[in-house]
């Protein structure tokens, strides 16, 4: 009965045809157990818990599909699709095998310069701080002074300064300044986070991939041949593992104008995607510019709260065209889009 309410309210808000409006879910991790260092992202058991939600609730399309049926006003009501970025070996271990017993689809989109043992530079971080078992990192040589790392709170906090501060610097300047203090802390990055090259080819069977640069370059940060290169080279990649063209890209970090620009947008045209995405909340409709799709993931895993946000964001449509507007973070622990 509850879900038959949900479902009224979210046809009223988003129906079928030229009002249609469609939800985009991000995701980036599902965990086999809970990581009190990656507090956002949901175990399996709860992202089950929220697939089912969204199966009662929305009608799941696969991402290329519904951006056709969104450009020709053919949406239907409740129209919602699901996206993983970054390429993490969970997406294949753990969340692959719950979509597809719910019968959901999704787009996974892949940095493709990590995978086959490759560590982004977020989860060294996270891993090196959290498993700091010291009092306190020296981390003086980046501008940070000392940072206390007795609690998880500690860490929590630390994590959260030094991804702030490695986050828009280039990659290899970002491993110079933080791997010495990676081997202060005497934790080594993990190697075993990303998909395999074969675990990808597999997913493609039964999934969409899609562009998500090389080494997920801030693509505002680097030179117009750079940016062509890290988008089309993953494209390329991307295209080799899947065994047909890659349609969709997703900007990473994707806040407009602030990690990706006009210049990025006209290179991922002209790299022969059909679409893009952001990570600017609310939902797109027909007037939405199909090169800055808005996502959105609610925060939580309270199944009533989950559905009190996704309603709220569906009153948030975007046309993709403020440069001004923040996307949806998580609580201060150093989540990366």
């Amino acid at each position: 009965m509850l879900n038959e309410v949900w479902r009224a309210g979210i046809a009223f808000v988003s129906p079928s045809g030229g009002r249609a409006r469609l939800s985009i879910l991000i995701f980036h991790r599902v965990l086999a157990q809970r990581d009190p260092f990656r507090p956002s992202e949901p175990t399996a058991e709860e992202f089950e818990q929220l697939m089912r939600l969204i199966r009662d609730q929305f009608q799941v399309l696969p991402l290329a599909e519904a951006t056709v049926l969104l450009r020709e006003r053919r949406l239907p009501a409740r129209a919602l699709a699901i996206t993983f970025d970054d390429g993490y070996a969970d997406n294949f271990t753990l969340a692959a095998p719950i979509l597809t017993r719910l019968g959901l689809h999704a787009t996974f989109f892949i940095a493709t310069g990590y995978l086959d043992g490759g560590c982004m530079f977020n989860d060294a971080v996270i891993n090196a701080v959290g498993g700091n078992r010291r009092p306190e990192l020296d981390l003086g040589s980046i501008g940070l002074g000392v940072l206390p790392t007795v609690t998880n709170e500690d860490r929590l906090r630390a994590i959260s300064q030094l991804l702030g501060r490695l986050k828009y610097l280039e990659p290899a300047e970002r491993s110079g300044l933080a791997n010495p203090d990676f081997r202060c802390a005497g934790v080594r990055p993990p190697r075993d986070l990303m998909m395999t090259s074969e675990q990808a080819a597999k997913l493609a069977v039964d999934f969409e991939l899609g562009g998500h640069t090389v080494h997920h370059s801030i693509l505002a940060r680097i030179d117009t041949h750079r940016q062509r290169t890290e988008i089309v080279e993953g494209k390329r990649h991307v295209e080799e593992l899947a065994g047909r063209p890659a349609r969709l890209f997703a900007y990473p970090n994707g806040i407009p104008q602030q990690d990706y620009g006009r210049e990025a947008i006209a290179l991922v045209k002209e790299a022969g995607f059909s679409a893009a995405l952001s990570t600017s909340a609310g939902c797109a409709n027909a007037a939405s510019d199909l090169f800055q799709l808005p996502r959105f993931t609610p925060w939580t895993t309270q199944p009533s709260r989950f559905s009190v946000l996704m309603l709220r964001n569906l009153a948030l449509v975007k046309v993709g065209r403020s440069p001004h507007e923040d996307p949806v973070s998580p609580p201060d622990h150093g989540a990366r889009r």
